[in-house]
């Protein structure tokens, strides 16, 4: 709710002696008694006053930071600290080329990650507010056309078919009003409400059949409802204050990085103090203690790993957009690749959020199948032996001509695009009759209709009357329970049978245990009286035709995305509202269960005593069912307490608390609300669950990038810190000044690790199990590599240092060649970066252009420095012949050879573990 809409009174307790805390189990006098309200509604007066008092119907909206608070997050972080620390200590012994540089340094940084993070925010905020609609209230008698928000407890609104239903209302009076709850509750059927019915107070928010909520929406029918609750007290708004009151699961990359810095803080204090102390001991001027100091400080910390991070980050990101992932939070890019786990939702994720006819049972056959797209015409009807033959196609068209005419929908061709209207039932059998070559249009034509029965649901039926070869047939749609008192015989392929109830009714129930909706079809010639008037007693000796099997069917890519997650190691389960039958049939096709033990449902969870009991539950689930929104966020919670790094996937507004607490939530951007697209980390905009495959491959590209640039920067810093320790244990001069290893970090590796970020995939990244969630950026593998490239490239370069000391060389000399050494040894080790495991020479240096490019402008770079006055006074370089520079080239390609023994070895210790 906005800020000035705060009120201390609450809603729905408008009267001093009535409350509606349960709004759905009072008579509805007691709730117009309440709310001091009448069915013709309230007066524009006492409306406005209520306004002002508890405040306009809108959900609450984030704030977002501002650009100088996203500023100065980006100095929180260990690494920033020590190089503020450096910075003060440079000033403190006056060494300003120094300070200045470490400042220009952190600048850069924070600019550059300021622009990143900012930018996403601004994205985010153009996303509108779910609950943003129009109503039609009654004020003073007459009907007025107002906006949602002016909506108070106590108004009568009128619904329709097709409105966005504005607030938590109770039912009034009105007929055949059906609700598509499903971005409440994940039901993918539509719900029949009964303003009549008489609710208990524990009864569940799907069932509550004499209430509509805020957010949902009118499928079919009338009625008038008077407003109980508005905007953060709506049964939606208590998600959206869940969402924004949540606290944000730290992305796996975020945990990793903060251990990561935290402990290379650490080891700089420790290493600068170790080493400070043996200067101290040595009788090293205090002033040249703190110089010592400083450079340690800045050869250890990785300066470039904030730019490199980010733009790895970023590269992420775009190449995911071009896959249809849209990713808000940066961090999200490699979080999606580190997860575990993937909890989705099941309507309009893994199934189309489309009724579809998926089978066919006649009287007198096998199921026939029913293939294709859930919104288009596009499929076959097959048998079980196939294309049916010439007597099943008859009956095929028996009952597809029942099916359009018993019929309100439309099915039509608008711009090449096929449009749809009406009950979804309605619209699903237009479709399954369309593959069959039945059109409702030429259909109604050829059997004009004379007369119909609307569906109510207390007939659980409606039928249509029309002219058929000059006679009056009726057509039946509906309960087969209901369709088979009007039947006496059933339809066959070479004549129709007497009819066998016992036989159909197990069809329908067979169905119905594997999930289907089921629909009868009847249809057969009557007598009308003399008067015309069709009525349901004229239904009688009609043929039963057959049952349909309805169901919101999977997405054609969903099997295929799933059985990926499984191959890259990832548990995938299904969380949704809908009934259990349903959810495990669905969840059986997809391969995500073995057993009903893996089906857990709402009230399972709630008998759960204790965390313990409630993650033994969730951990062995792969079905959660008939779950409320709670308690798909304690899912996640659950998940996450089990061991797992959680991603959520989903469309509803009941997601969204889940898309808040997991590691990294993903919305679909077509069919889902504001609320989750506002909420989650990652959109899907081809609401497609396959796309969270492919971001589940660039993020862990992305990581793998991450690891990468860690490698390059972490082994120079490492190898910086054995080249100092060699020298102050030798009691030579310090081999490298601060503004040469800040040169070294920054510019010339800076921009080999940017160009390091760019690497593509490696091809396997898909066949990985995920990496454990407790597993350091600084994992065994990691530590062995940086260990050997450090202790090679810091012994070969304190072995150049010192002996070119002792070949008469000055201090400055010495530097001027070491530093080059430096250089050299980065541009050699890059190539080593690009794969943990695999042979530089197995890499296409063409497949990564920039790096390649980057490489030689580093070198370049700096040996124009050397013959840059200004710069190569500040850096204290010169100019080398030829021959030294290849000499140092030489050495510095130890470093290749010596990784590429060790990535032999490892290979060769992997495949010995695999087979033994």
């Amino acid at each position: 709710m906005s800020n000035d809409s705060a009120s201390s009174e609450p809603q729905a307790e408008i009267h001093d002696n009535v409350t509606l805390a349960e709004p759905h189990v009072p008579p509805i006098d007691e709730v117009l008694f309440a709310l001091e309200a009448t069915r013709h509604g309230l007066s524009r007066g006492e409306a406005a006053d209520r306004l002002q008092r508890i405040g306009p119907n809108a959900l609450p909206q984030p704030k977002p930071p501002s650009a100088f608070r996203v500023f100065l997050r980006q100095f929180s972080s260990p690494l920033i600290y020590v190089l503020v620390l450096a910075a003060l200590v440079s000033m403190l012994i006056r060494e300003w080329s120094d300070a200045v540089l470490i400042a220009a340094v952190l600048l850069v940084n924070a600019i550059i990650g300021t622009l990143q993070e900012y930018s996403a925010q601004r994205a985010a905020e153009a996303l509108n507010q779910l609950v943003k609609t129009k109503a039609r209230v009654l004020r003073d008698g007459d009907a007025f056309l107002i906006d949602s928000e002016e909506l108070v407890p106590g108004d009568v609104v009128r619904l329709e078919s097709g409105d966005k239903i504005p607030a938590d209302m109770r039912l009034l009076a009105g007929r055949d009003l059906e609700v598509d709850e499903s971005l409440l509750t994940g039901e993918s059927e539509t719900v029949m409400k009964d303003d009549e019915a008489v609710m208990r107070a524990d009864s569940a928010l799907g069932d509550r059949a004499n209430m509509v909520f805020a957010g949902t929406m009118v499928s079919r029918g009338r009625q008038h409802a008077i407003v109980v609750k508005t905007a953060t007290d709506t049964e939606l708004g208590k998600i959206a204050t869940g969402v924004l009151t949540e606290h944000r699961a730290k992305a796996p990359l975020i945990v990793r990085m903060e251990r990561f810095t935290q402990r290379i803080a650490i080891a700089v204090a420790v290493a600068s103090l170790t080493m400070a102390a043996i200067a101290l001991t040595q009788g090293t001027a205090l002033d040249e203690v703190f110089l010592l100091a400083v450079a340690l400080a800045v050869s250890a910390i990785p300066e470039g790993l904030p730019v490199a991070l980010t733009v790895a980050l970023a590269i992420g990101m775009q190449r995911m957009a071009r896959r249809n992932v849209i990713v808000r939070r940066l961090v999200a890019v490699e979080a999606l690749g580190s997860c575990t786990f993937i909890a989705t939702d099941k309507t309009g994720t893994l199934t189309e959020n489309q009724l579809a006819v998926r089978r066919i049972d006649f009287p007198d056959t096998d199921p026939w199948e029913v293939t294709g797209e859930a919104t288009e015409p596009s499929g076959s009807i097959l048998t079980a032996e196939g294309s049916p033959s010439a007597a099943s196609h008859a009956t095929l068209a028996r009952l597809s001509r029942a099916a359009v005419l018993a019929n309100d929908g439309f099915l039509g061709r608008r711009d090449e695009d096929w449009i749809t209207e009406g009950d979804a039932v309605d619209v699903a059998l237009l479709i399954m009759a369309h593959k069959a070559g039945r059109i409702r249009a030429e259909t109604v034509n050829a059997h004009p209709e004379v007369a119909a029965i609307p569906f109510e649901s207390e007939r659980q039926f409606c039928a249509s009357l029309n002219t058929v070869n000059e006679r009056k047939h009726a057509f039946v749609k509906g309960a087969f329970e209901r369709v088979l008192t009007f039947c006496s015989s059933m339809a066959a392929q070479d004549r129709d049978a007497p009819l066998d109830a016992a036989h159909i009714e197990a069809q329908a129930e067979a169905m119905a245990s594997e999930g289907y909706r089921v629909i009868a079809l009847a249809g057969g010639e009557i007598a009308l009286d003399d008067d015309g008037i069709f009525t349901e007693e004229h239904l009688s000796g009609l043929t039963f035709l057959g049952l349909v099997g309805i169901i919101d069917p999977l997405r054609t890519e969903a099997k295929a995305a799933v059985t990926a997650c499984r191959e890259a190691g990832i548990e995938v389960a299904m969380v949704t509202g809908d009934h259990p039958t349903t959810a495990a049939t669905i969840a059986r096709e997809l391969d995500l269960i073995q057993s009903s033990d893996q089906v857990v449902t709402g009230p399972m969870l709630k008998t759960a005593e204790d965390e313990a009991m409630a993650d033994a539950i969730v951990k062995r689930g792969r079905v959660f069912a008939r779950v409320e929104p709670q308690q798909k966020l304690e899912i996640v919670q659950s998940l996450q307490r089990n061991g797992y790094f959680v991603a959520v996937s989903g469309d509803g507004a009941n997601d969204a608390p889940a898309l808040r607490a997991a590691q990294v939530g993903v919305a679909m951007g077509q069919g889902g609300t504001d609320v989750a697209r506002e909420t989650a980390d990652i959109i899907i905009t081809d609401d497609n669950f396959a796309s969270i495959v492919a971001g589940v491959e660039e993020g862990r590209i992305a990581y793998a990038n991450v690891r990468k640039v860690i490698f390059l920067l972490i082994s120079t810093g490492a190898a910086e810190l054995v080249l100092f320790a060699l020298a102050l244990l030798s009691g030579l001069p310090l081999p490298l000044v601060a503004v040469q290893l800040l040169w070294l970090n920054l510019v010339t590796n800076g921009i080999q690790d940017v160009a390091l970020a760019f690497e593509p995939g490696e091809g396997d990244e898909l066949s990985r199990p995920p990496r454990s969630p407790r597993e350091p950026v600084f994992n065994r593998l990691m530590i062995e590599r940086v260990v050997i490239s450090a202790l090679v490239m810091g012994a070969v370069a304190f072995a150049c240092f010192k002996w070119l000391l002792e070949s008469g060389f000055t201090v400055d000399e010495a530097r001027n060649s070491t530093l080059l050494l430096m250089v050299l040894f980065e541009n050699v080790n890059v190539f080593n970066s690009r794969s943990e495991t695999r042979s530089v020479f197995r890499h296409n240096l063409l497949r990564n252009k920039l790096l390649l490019a980057g490489t030689l402008i580093a070198q370049l770079i700096h040996i124009g420095a050397m013959y840059t006055p200004w710069i190569s006074d500040v850096l204290h370089i010169q100019p080398v012949s030829l021959e030294h520079w290849a000499t140092l080239l030489v050495a510095a390609l130890s470093i290749l050879v010596v990784m590429e023994i060790y990535k032999a070895v490892h290979a060769r210790l992997r495949r010995d573990r695999a087979w033994g």
